[in-house]
């Protein structure tokens, strides 16, 4: 009897409670790792291939863990990219509210998952072999009640909260946190077209997801990180796998390089187009700097007109197609009281005209940038004179 009360107690291990949470913290982990890498980077984006090893030990291990399985993930989450922030989207917070998303983002996704249009038209080229189809999917709850069994069998008694812990870090941190908070609180390095921020520069916690803006700006990236401050740690773990021939890398988020002395052709046109958002995240630097320069040179002549500037900081820096249609009014009406940066964020916008005239040839488009950058250098606004002739230059 004290054998069994024994067990009961502290299970096979006997393992004193910091030494739980250190296994806790770790097998939680490797779950947000197999997320980060397989379901997301490598299977719903394409980013990286990974050798059949450390692909069906993630396929596996998230089986125990959190019943997920490939085909399902990966159709939701490029949903999620095609129709983000519209009715379609399967999680967003902007149309379902950010309560519901953060508290019961692994309920939308169960709901999404029994849409067989969403799994038939996203969730090409998952796996499908013999264990898809006859263990992994049909037998989801399998895996959950083996790691519960596990878990028990380790620890005893203290081992069921452990695995309540397992099943609930998914659902809260990815499900919730990722697609609630990074979709609403934090930094933007990029004005993309959603509502997706930069939780934390660090990317430690979550294994690099934290940096969602930056992933959403460049989908396709198996590199999450972008300034030199931020890291990405399920990248590091990536290139530690590809050392080992485990992971190949299949594009990663392109770098601007300047080279100067050349001429602008469509080359120069074609860079611009295709890093349009590098391109504007710059802009939006010298753009930012002149906003707080204008600011205070008025606040000691006009503070009625330093206010209106002040009020409208935030959306000035943003594509005027990425905001709302009353905010877009309330910036045209109150940057009027600054010459400088009504020609700045006219002129900005005039830029993205670049990859929003489809029906113009490659000549037309080519006229318009040197035409750009002609009126720019000549605008006798020093910063956009200087952004001008580094867009010339670049590649």
């Amino acid at each position: 009897m004290n054998e069994l009360l024994n067990f009961l107690s502290n299970g096979v291990l006997g393992w004193s409670i910091g030494k739980m949470v250190i296994f806790t913290l770790v097998v939680t982990h490797i779950t947000i790792a197999s997320v980060t890498i397989y379901l997301h980077r490598h299977s719903a984006h394409r980013a990286l291939d990974l050798h059949p090893i450390p692909a069906h030990f993630f396929r596996f291990w998230l089986w125990l863990t959190t019943g997920q399985h490939t085909k399902a993930w990966t159709a939701i989450h490029r949903k999620h990219h095609a129709k983000c922030e519209t009715e379609e989207d399967p999680h967003s917070p902007v149309t379902k509210g950010l309560s519901t998303v953060l508290w019961q983002g692994a309920d939308l996704y169960r709901m999404e998952a029994k849409n067989q249009e969403t799994l038939q038209k996203y969730g090409a080229g998952t796996p499908d072999d013999w264990m898809e189809r006859h263990v992994y999917t049909p037998r989801t709850y399998w895996g959950i009640v083996f790691m519960f069994m596990i878990d028990f069998v380790l620890f005893g008694f203290a081992g069921i909260t452990i695995w309540a812990i397992q099943m609930a870090w998914i659902p809260f941190f990815a499900a919730g946190i990722i697609n609630g908070i990074g979709h609403f609180y934090g930094y933007r390095n990029f004005d993309s077209p959603d509502t997706s921020t930069n939780i934390s520069p660090w990317g430690l916690l979550i294994g690099g997801e934290e940096l969602h803006n930056n992933h959403h700006t460049f989908a396709t990236s198996a590199k999450f990180s972008n300034k030199w401050y931020e890291f990405d740690l399920g990248w590091y773990y990536i290139k530690a796998m590809s050392l080992i021939g485990w992971a190949k890398v299949k594009k990663i988020q392109p770098k601007a390089v300047f080279v100067k002395n050349i001429p602008v052709d469509e080359h120069t046109l074609e860079s611009i187009i295709k890093n349009r958002y590098d391109v504007m995240a710059k802009y939006a630097q010298s753009l930012r700097q002149s906003v707080k320069t204008e600011i205070e040179a008025l606040r000691a002549t006009n503070a009625s007109a330093a206010k209106r500037l002040s009020e409208i900081r935030k959306p000035l820096l943003r594509d005027s197609e990425h905001i709302a249609g009353d905010v877009a009014a309330k910036v045209q009406a109150n940057i009027t009281v600054s010459p400088t940066l009504e020609q700045l964020y006219v002129m900005r916008n005039e830029l993205s005209m670049l990859w929003r005239r489809s029906s113009l040839s490659k000549d037309e488009l080519l006229a318009h940038l040197h035409d750009w950058c002609d009126r720019a250098e000549q605008s006798g606004i020093e910063a956009l004179r200087r952004f001008a002739l580094q867009l010339r230059t670049y590649r």
